[in-house]
């Protein structure tokens, strides 16, 4: 159905999204994926803007995270987040409030453009 894989678009490229709506969905996020499409992300939707930390511990493949305020404006982007083995790893912080994070394969929201200020689209509310 549109919602268990909707389209986030940027202004010249859509990727297909699985989406991170509970806090259970938003915790494992895409631990333990060996791979994950070129055309493929997750979108965490978060109940209100706040600052949401995240990390890339059991997480396989590099990735690029976008964080978006509830305009779905994007607020800051972490490139090239890396994989993380260690018990600890280090928090990757936005700068500003977010209530949407996609994260993309890594080297994505580059290829394509994507900078602060960047209106992405999505069918879902």
């Amino acid at each position: 159905s549109q919602n268990q894989n909707p389209s986030v678009c940027l202004p010249n490229y859509c990727f297909k999204v699985e989406l991170a709506l509970s806090p259970q969905e938003r915790a494992q996020g895409l631990m333990n994926r060996e791979y994950l499409d070129q055309n493929a992300g997750m979108l965490f939707i978060f109940p209100q803007k706040n600052f949401y930390n995240f990390w890339m511990k059991n997480t396989l493949i590099p990735l690029d995270i976008i964080w978006l305020d509830e305009n779905k404006r994007v607020v800051d982007v972490s490139s090239q987040a890396q994989p993380c083995k260690q018990d600890l790893c280090p928090l990757i912080k936005p700068r500003q409030a977010a209530q949407y994070v996609l994260e993309i394969n890594a080297g994505l929201a580059a290829k394509n453009g994507l900078k602060v200020g960047d209106l992405l689209s999505w069918p879902l509310n």
